[in-house]
């Protein structure tokens, strides 16, 4: 079977990829840009939304790993041109993934005040992460549906339903977003930080919806729970344990971060809010050709089409050092812009231009990281994933981050460790993935 990997074709999967892609961090960005510039307690409004969205990406990126794995499963399938033998598997990981999700948020719920004392949050800004938690949680489950079903999509080779329901999702977010925190005079209160939260928790519910109609009218794949469980089940919980492991080492990184930042002070942690929604957008714009070599590398490898999985690894490389340049590019233009979106709070903005550039310059290195991360998980090659990041997290990142805060670097520190972190998580995938495929490509 003749599988396309021509730029068109990348592009034709990349570009939706990478625009449902940036509806998660652009629900945090609007929450940010918009609490940021209230006229009530607006620092630390946006320090709880950044300690919130901390946690929240923490989880959604532990159970969200149902995308890459349901993702790397099908797509195998449709390249082995199997698809028939797994077309139960998503709505059963579905079902598995949301009870898990139900069951996080009656263990958190109650202890939220205790779990972000953790995070070095006090006072004020403990009060608002509180009650911002405690209403974006319940958006938690549809988020996770939504996602395990943009993996089934993304098996299916195609990003452009997944594209179509993250622009509703991300539009609706941001009228609400301005309707709910300022509030219309005479008809809606202004809900401050609360409104922020319900305005993501309805645009959750609302992709969620949309998520079942397209997959259910659009695609094969049904949502009717069948038993016994399909073949391949534990193959997928495998992945799912392997990412699982992987990403805790992921928000132990997250952690460490938003909880020095916290500790320094309310203009540093609002400072990092700023700098680490940004961090995330930038990995999401990534995550389209990060998908696209998710999709393709799964269906070569499903099809044993060796030399294209090469020759695919090769153009991807040179995209991402290509996007990675640009968007660097983009962000030194905009440089001081950029931060008078978020806020007007002159120690906050002080404390962002500082650290900002670091940001910008480790944009080429993520964008190789987040692209061979995509390549591996379509392989579904989930253990070495695992073990890449433990040693980039416990091994690079923790020490750099312990040195340069014990030198009083503050943000400083953080990004610094930060860059040497993704550098430690892209440079031994390309390694290994060329080692295993050179020979077999040769072979083919």
């Amino acid at each position: 079977m003749k599988i396309d990997i021509s730029l068109k074709h990348i592009n034709k999967l990349a570009i939706p990829a990478l625009i449902s892609g940036v509806s998660e961090p652009i629900l945090s960005l609007t929450d940010a840009a918009i609490i940021g510039n209230i006229e009530i307690n607006a620092t630390e409004s946006l320090a709880a939304v950044g300690i919130v969205s901390t946690f929240l990406s923490m989880l959604i990126w532990v159970l969200g790993q149902t995308r890459s794995a349901i993702s790397s499963i099908v797509s195998q399938y449709v390249g082995a041109n199997k698809l028939e033998q797994v077309k139960n598997l998503p709505a059963q990981a579905i079902l598995i993934i949301t009870s898990l999700s139900i069951l996080i948020i009656l263990s958190t719920y109650p202890f939220a005040k205790s779990i972000f004392k953790l995070y070095n949050a006090s006072n004020l800004i403990l009060d608002y992460t509180v009650i911002y938690y405690k209403i974006r949680v319940l958006g938690f489950p549809f988020t996770l549906f939504t996602i395990a079903v943009f993996g089934a999509f993304r098996g299916l080779q195609n990003t452009y339903y997944p594209m179509i329901i993250a622009i509703i999702g991300a539009v609706s977010n941001i009228l609400l977003d301005i309707v709910l925190v300022y509030g219309i005079e005479g008809y809606i209160p202004a809900m401050h930080i609360e409104g922020a939260a319900y305005a993501s928790v309805a645009a959750q519910i609302l992709m969620a919806l949309l998520s079942a109609y397209f997959l259910l009218k659009k695609t094969v794949i049904p949502l009717k729970i069948s038993f016994p469980f399909n073949k391949e089940i534990n193959r997928f919980i495998l992945m799912i344990l392997n990412l699982f492991v992987r990403t805790i080492a992921l928000n132990v990184t997250l952690y460490y971060a938003s909880a020095f930042a916290t500790s320094y002070g309310a203009s540093y942690i609002a400072a990092y809010t700023i700098s680490i929604n940004l961090w995330f957008l930038g990995a999401f714009i990534v995550d389209g050709y990060a998908s696209a070599g998710n999709i393709l590398s799964g269906k070569l490898f499903g099809a044993q089409t060796y030399v294209a999985l090469l020759e695919l690894s090769n153009k991807l490389i040179k995209y991402g050092i290509i996007i990675g340049v640009v968007l660097g590019v983009v962000g030194a233009v905009f440089y001081y812009p950029i931060g008078r979106v978020f806020t007007k709070e002159t120690e906050v903005l002080k404390e962002f231009y500082n650290i900002f550039w670091i940001i910008l310059a480790m944009q080429p290195f993520c964008t190789l990281a987040f692209i061979f991360d995509g390549i591996f998980k379509g392989l579904g090659k989930m253990k070495y994933l695992r073990n890449v990041l433990l040693f980039s997290t416990f091994l690079v990142f923790i020490p750099i981050l312990f040195l340069l805060d014990h030198l009083d670097y503050k943000l400083h520190a953080i990004f610094i460790a930060m860059t040497f972190w993704i550098i430690a998580r892209g440079i031994p995938l390309i390694i290994k993935f060329r080692k295993i495929f050179i020979p077999l490509s040769q072979n083919n």
